[in-house]
């Protein structure tokens, strides 16, 4: 499995944390260990450029993904293929200001967004009601996952 990430953002961010999140949430998904996934983390100004250009809204977002090959969560008895799962976009800057109104880390809100958006990458989305309960419950599942074994890690 490749996980690239790389950071524009001009944020120092603990960028073996979005790796080790990325590596468990495709394990807990069943993706194949060969899939790509890249993450780029980038200033106001780029996501801004970004936002308006592929969703036509103005101002930056807090992360934008963008599906290759629409691959979709597996099974253990059958992963996902291997393939190019795609990119996600964070933008550090508006993820600090969202973690200051959510009373967290900028990290921590880095970790629900890199999972919110490889979430999507997977064709998860959260446009109806009912879409939204199921990617949410299981983005929290995700995370919760993630956190039990990083204290795993810790001990």
């Amino acid at each position: 499995m490749t996980i690239e990430i790389t950071n524009e953002s001009g944020v120092a961010i603990d960028e073996t944390v979005l790796l080790r999140l990325t590596e468990h949430n495709l394990g807990e998904l069943n993706v194949s260990p060969d899939a790509d996934v890249a993450l780029l983390l980038v200033d106001e100004g780029a996501m801004e450029s970004l936002h308006v250009q592929w969703m036509d809204e103005p101002g930056p977002t807090d992360v934008l993904s963008f599906p290759m090959d629409e691959l979709r969560p597996g099974t253990e008895e059958a992963p996902t293929p291997a393939g190019l799962l795609g990119d996600i976009v964070l933008c550090p800057q508006v993820a600090e200001t969202q973690a200051q109104g959510a009373g967290h880390s900028t990290l921590e809100e880095l970790i629900l967004l890199t999972t919110h958006g490889l979430l999507h990458l997977l064709g998860f989305d959260h446009a109806e009601p009912e879409e939204e309960r199921e990617m949410f419950a299981l983005q929290r599942q995700l995370i919760a996952a993630f956190h039990a074994s990083e204290r795993r890690r810790r001990a």
